[in-house]
């Protein structure tokens, strides 16, 4: 009998597996514009880890990671750097300044340091801009890459303990998180091909399983591709 492990049908998208698309009707990005924002609102989107700022400049709005300390009705710059919170390019900004929302290529509307409480360091600045990614890895963007000032709000967020399972279950759904993750031998047969642990005893004379040379991503389990197989002798 045939069987669907659980990553194909993930990736197979049923109603059993697909998001909520309503959890990601905000886009956070960078309008090209410049002059005064003002916060109209702070928003809470389940689809991001931190707050979301929802900013009017121009007659355009726009949603970007709230920094630490926001509060709506407060004004923020675009492309002039004076305060937590303004946005503009890496270049113009000063190192050793705390920045987020880092974008890669210059126009993409941020990439980078998008996390509650993250935040990245400007080293240097020669033809390109050196940045301290929170992971400690240092990259080099063009300076022309915009970011905002400041840390990311939402610093606490794990500090507080879930209590429940259901509690994280219903998180990680509305980010479509696989979750719990468990053993395969722990799985139904119908979810995996070690289902159940039936046979998994070598006692028994049964072999791992070797995967063929071109399976398919969802059936690629056990041994990959073995230089040798068997119990090794001395």
């Amino acid at each position: 009998m045939g069987k669907r492990i659980i990553q194909q049908a993930r990736g197979h998208g049923s109603m059993t597996y697909q998001v909520r698309k309503y959890a990601y009707r905000f886009k956070v990005g960078y309008p090209n514009l410049q002059g005064k924002g003002k916060v109209i609102s702070l928003v809470d989107s389940p689809a991001h880890y931190a707050p979301l700022a929802k900013v009017l400049v121009n007659g355009q709005i726009f949603y970007n990671l709230a920094v630490a300390g926001l509060t709506e009705g407060q004004e923020i710059n675009l492309g002039k750097l004076e305060k937590d919170g303004d946005i503009g390019m890496i270049k113009d900004i000063p190192t050793g300044t705390k920045i987020f929302n880092v974008e890669i290529s210059p126009g993409d509307g941020g990439k980078l340091v998008r996390t509650s409480g993250g935040y990245a360091l400007i080293l240097t600045k020669d033809k390109e801009v050196e940045i301290a990614l929170p992971s400690g890895k240092v990259i080099k963007l063009d300076g022309r890459c915009r970011a905002t000032l400041g840390i990311i709000s939402g610093a606490g967020r794990k500090e507080k303990p879930f209590v429940k399972a259901g509690n994280k279950f219903y998180l990680m759904k509305s980010k479509n998180k696989f979750w719990p993750r468990t053993s395969a031998v722990k799985m139904n047969v119908v979810d995996h091909p070690f289902g159940s642990g039936r046979g998994k005893n070598l006692a028994h004379g049964r072999k791992g399983k070797i995967a063929k040379r071109n399976a398919p991503a969802g059936a690629r389990v056990g041994l990959l591709r073995p230089s040798r197989t068997g119990r090794k002798k001395r």
